[in-house]
């Protein structure tokens, strides 16, 4: 399988900053593992539910470097306390 390229990522990502571009060409992932690495930050459930391994290698990468462009990540954090909870 080819690498994934500049092209490749910013049709999947969306316009992001050219460091992170290349920090996810640098893993050397494929097209296919950027796509699995996607699917696990929209919503880990399904793939747990259908019994797929936790992510490992270049996806586990992948996973971590999307994972700071998502601006709702630290939301919740940030947020304050819960209204039942004051």
């Amino acid at each position: 399988m080819k690498r994934v390229t500049r092209d490749d990522v910013t049709r999947a990502v969306g316009a992001i900053d050219d460091v992170t571009i290349a920090e996810i060409i640098g893993t050397g992932a494929t097209a296919d593992e950027l796509a699995e690495a996607q699917a696990w930050i929209v919503n880990d459930d399904p793939l747990l539910n259908a019994g797929k391994p936790l992510a490992s290698g270049r996806v586990r990468e992948l996973i971590d470097i999307l994972a700071e462009l998502d601006p709702n990540e630290d939301d919740d954090k940030e947020a304050g306390p819960v209204a039942d909870q004051l």
